[in-house]
């Protein structure tokens, strides 16, 4: 895996060819243009990575993730088989840094405690579902499956928190942000849409959102928060449990989400919204009593971590 000390600090990029980004390395390729694409021309073979401008792509995903044990390969291929979309391979992928940090903090016991500090209320026996897929059963976890058919009309296509977290008393939905905004707005011009959000489950919409849907989806572009919001809390409510939404984003980006977000939405004692920060998580790990090779692995992933090139100049991830 490359990072901070493996890469350039700056690449050169011409209008046809760029530089790869691996110290040393004196190889170029033809300069990708548009949506990033896998081809054997971008490729460089030293190093077996594709190449754009602003980041690369691994050949094997397991080169852009921590854990490698057989119990990880068939958890992670099995979340795959269900998961929209995969971009693991991707240097700056979310979906990576995701299962590296989330998977170190399941494997060594640390994922209740994280989630008590979040939520300052005793956490018990917490299962971790990955993008939606539920272990045991190999497939969409049933609950989801349910909210999904009773709020929007693409269920196949329906929201995907990155983690559900599942516990005696609580049930957390994780929307994880590292390049990506939260700012996402409506595309759909389709009144259906609208509809089912607003009229699904009994009009629960009318319970837990405060705001007018539009004023929420489109003008204040917090589409994708009010739909998780919209079907965890619901799905918590079934299940008879508390909710906390957790919107995990870089430490310098989205500062004020919380005072944005919750403007729209009613929250209580049962659910509430709230923003951490992956820096967080890397303080939590470093003040942590575990002290295993593990602890050592992730603390150097965070310290090392990029997300790719801007204006040919390579960007750290974490403020840390």
């Amino acid at each position: 895996m490359f990072g901070l000390k493996d890469l350039k600090p700056t690449i050169t990029v011409t209008e046809s060819r760029v530089k790869c980004p691996v110290k040393n390395c004196t190889r170029t390729v033809p300069r990708q243009r548009g949506s990033f694409k896998r081809l054997q021309e971008f490729r460089c073979h030293d190093h077996q990575i594709y190449i754009s401008p602003s980041t690369f792509e691994y050949e094997d995903m397991f080169d852009n993730v921590l854990w490698k044990e057989q119990t990880d390969r068939e958890l992670l291929h099995r979340i795959i088989g269900t998961k929209r979309e995969c971009r693991i391979a991707h240097d700056n992928s979310e979906d990576a840094v995701t299962w590296n940090v989330f998977r170190f903090l399941e494997k060594n016991g640390l994922l209740t405690k994280f989630l008590e500090n979040s939520v300052k209320r005793p956490i018990k026996n917490s299962e971790v579902i990955y993008w939606s897929n539920f272990p045991s059963q190999n497939k969409v976890w049933s609950p989801l499956g349910e909210a999904r058919e009773e709020f929007e009309t693409v269920p196949k296509r329906g929201s995907e928190p990155d983690l559900i977290i599942k516990s005696n008393e609580s049930l957390f939905f994780i929307e994880a942000k590292l390049t990506a905004t939260n700012n996402i707005f409506l595309l759909s011009d389709d009144p259906e849409v609208q509809r089912k959000y607003e009229q699904g489950g009994n009009h629960w919409y009318q319970k837990v959102v405060t705001s007018d849907f539009r004023t929420v989806a489109v003008t204040n572009k917090k589409y994708e928060l009010l739909r998780l919001w919209l079907l965890g809390s619901w799905i918590a409510q079934r299940l008879c449990l508390n909710f906390c939404m957790v919107n995990l984003v870089l430490s310098k980006r989205d500062v004020c989400i919380e005072e944005k977000f919750k403007k729209h939405i009613n929250e209580g004692s049962s659910r509430t919204f709230i923003r951490a920060t992956w820096e967080s998580i890397y303080q939590f790990i470093l003040d942590s009593q575990v002290d295993t090779h593990d602890k050592n692995t992730v603390l150097r992933y965070f310290e090392n971590k990029t997300l790719g090139y801007k204006n040919g100049m390579l960007q750290k991830a974490f403020s840390i």
